[in-house]
């Protein structure tokens, strides 16, 4: 019940110091001199890039049937909400599922207006347990596939809450990187000079209560 992103491994865009190099180098007794290239000089400066170049956020199986059954439902769906809403600042590609919606009933109603965006790529109905039962399954299929998968803390839970720390620790084990919601989110971005970092601070700002809440309430001292 949660949300996760991934990527492949080859599309990561490395986030190293670029430093130019000179072109001739002239020592005399007294001093030294390094002499840069007249069209480095003049050169603007590279425009700023994400430090992931193909993300997706995928969310799974946050259902009507689920809310009395999932320890603190209501601070996974408020993670959830702010991952929407950065997802459509940034413009990344969401994948949402349920499980057997016949049955368990629609994705939760809180989450509805932000998953009428263009970047929803597919709402899927669905029985299998990858993607259901849970993250743990779908973060093991997705490594499997050769993905970097993240897991957001603050947007994972179960049924029983002692149950989480001990599937955090199997997929940190097996390759996928444990993080929050807020840190990957900049994590992602990886330059204040991309042109939605305003709109993400703001996004921030304005659910800073929730973060708290749901970091207190999911995550405590559990990984």
């Amino acid at each position: 019940m949660s949300l996760r992103v991934c990527f492949k491994p080859a599309t990561v865009s490395i986030f190293r110091r670029q430093f130019v190099p000179s072109t001739s180098f002239i020592s005399s007794q007294t001093r030294s001199y390094s002499i840069l290239d007249k069209a480095t000089m003049s050169s603007s400066a590279p425009a700023p890039q994400r430090r992931f170049q193909n993300p997706a956020v995928f969310v799974c199986d946050i259902q009507e049937k689920f809310r009395p059954a999932i320890h603190e439902f209501d601070k996974v769906i408020a993670t959830t909400s702010k991952l929407l809403r950065a997802s459509s600042i940034l413009s990344l590609p969401v994948f949402v599922t349920t499980q057997n919606r016949a049955r368990l009933g629609d994705t939760v109603s809180e989450l509805k207006p932000h998953l009428a965006t263009a970047t929803v790529k597919a709402d899927i109905d669905k029985t299998r347990f990858s993607i259901h039962i849970c993250v743990t399954q779908t973060a093991l299929d997705l490594l499997q596939a050769g993905h970097k998968v993240y897991i957001l803390a603050d947007g994972v839970s179960s049924t029983n809450k002692e149950e989480v720390p001990i599937a955090l620790a199997r997929l940190r084990q097996a390759g996928a990187v444990v993080t929050s919601s807020e840190s990957w989110i900049y994590e992602l971005m990886g330059d204040a000079a991309v042109p939605e970092f305003k709109g993400i601070v703001g996004l921030v700002k304005d659910t800073a209560r929730e973060t708290k809440g749901s970091l207190g309430g999911l995550v405590g001292s559990k990984i």
